[in-house]
């Protein structure tokens, strides 16, 4: 039975912990000497929960120094403690106000702890964050280039040539450490063998969500934010329509579940039968992408590759 409830805010330079229960604070710089500081605290106070905000990596070597010590912390989305404090009345912000509302967070939603990934999986998981990273910086620059004038038009020019290079190494190292594991090669091979399926979203499936192929249909639509949900209450009736999940493999699907529309006629026909019925542009696309999924998931689940008669790829409505 969990005796304490902690929650870090997280920031570049300091960690800032509350205790819900005890009502204790800590305050610690976010560096060898402060992280230790605060799990020899913490570890006095087991069994407990320590729930932090996912921070864009500041909060990494925290969580990993916990699990060392054997507490296994939940990383939140950011949205859901917000929602929680403007649900709790607590609309003040500081980082000590933040490190005890995530106590509180902890003590009445005692999110899950998820295992953290591996140093393989953390290298890989570098590795696609960098490629959307150079992706941006490509589309910035040709966006530059188009208004640019002649004095940095050269420049701008030889930027993008670099990022392209960069670009190819990066998909080149992606692609060599996915196939050093026999598991991963063969889970990236039967992915791609979707048409309109390329080696980015196989990638970013690998890379950013495990669970493919562990869950059921409504479960994986639901965790990369593609399932339709409802918006009803009183008399109104509202249509329904997807949110939240994972941004980054949804990004990926977008494009993939795009080029599926062309070149898969399984999406295809799909796609353009739900165009035909009415539906705008933007709702099919999204049914395909539910479907994509869905699709692959089961692919995974059943080891077995993509034909256009596969009993198994359930229909999807909208």
């Amino acid at each position: 039975m969990i005796k304490e409830f902690i929650g870090i805010d997280v920031s570049k330079g300091t960690l800032d912990a509350a205790a819900y229960t005890s009502g204790k604070k800590w305050r610690a710089s976010n560096d060898d000497e402060g992280i230790d500081k605060l799990v020899k605290a913490i570890i006095g106070l087991t069994p407990v929960l320590v729930v932090m905000e996912a921070t864009g990596g500041y909060e990494t070597q925290m969580a990993y120094a916990l699990y060392e010590a054997g507490i296994c912390p939940a990383v939140v989305n950011p949205r859901e403690v917000r929602n929680f404090a403007k649900a709790t009345k607590k609309l003040a912000k500081t980082d000590t106000i933040d490190a005890q509302i995530l106590a509180h967070f902890a003590a009445v939603i005692k999110p899950e702890p998820r295992p953290l990934s591996d140093e393989q999986s953390q290298e890989l998981e570098a590795l696609i964050a960098r490629r959307r990273q150079v992706i941006n910086m490509l589309i910035a620059e040709k966006n530059r280039l188009h208004m640019a004038r002649k004095p940095v038009k050269d420049a701008i020019i030889s930027h993008i040539e670099y990022l392209k290079k960069d670009l190819s190494q990066i998909d080149s190292e992606l692609k060599g450490r996915i196939e050093e594991s026999p598991v991963q090669r063969e889970k990236y091979n039967l992915i791609q063998s979707v048409p309109g399926v390329g080696p980015n979203l196989a990638a970013t499936l690998l890379i950013e969500l495990p669970e493919l192929g562990t869950l059921n249909r409504k479960q994986i639509a639901a965790l990369v934010g593609v399932a339709p949900l409802n918006h009803d209450s009183g008399t109104k009736r509202g249509k329904r329509s997807p949110w939240g999940g994972r941004p980054q493999v949804r990004s990926a699907l977008y494009m993939a579940a795009l080029a599926a529309t062309h070149f898969n006629p399984d999406i295809s026909q799909f796609y353009n039968r739900l165009c035909s019925e009415g539906k705008a542009k933007k709702v099919a696309l999204v049914a395909c992408m539910r479907k994509l999924i869905i699709m692959l998931n089961t692919m995974i689940k059943y080891n077995t590759t993509w034909h256009i008669d596969q009993p198994v790829l359930a229909e999807v409505t909208v």
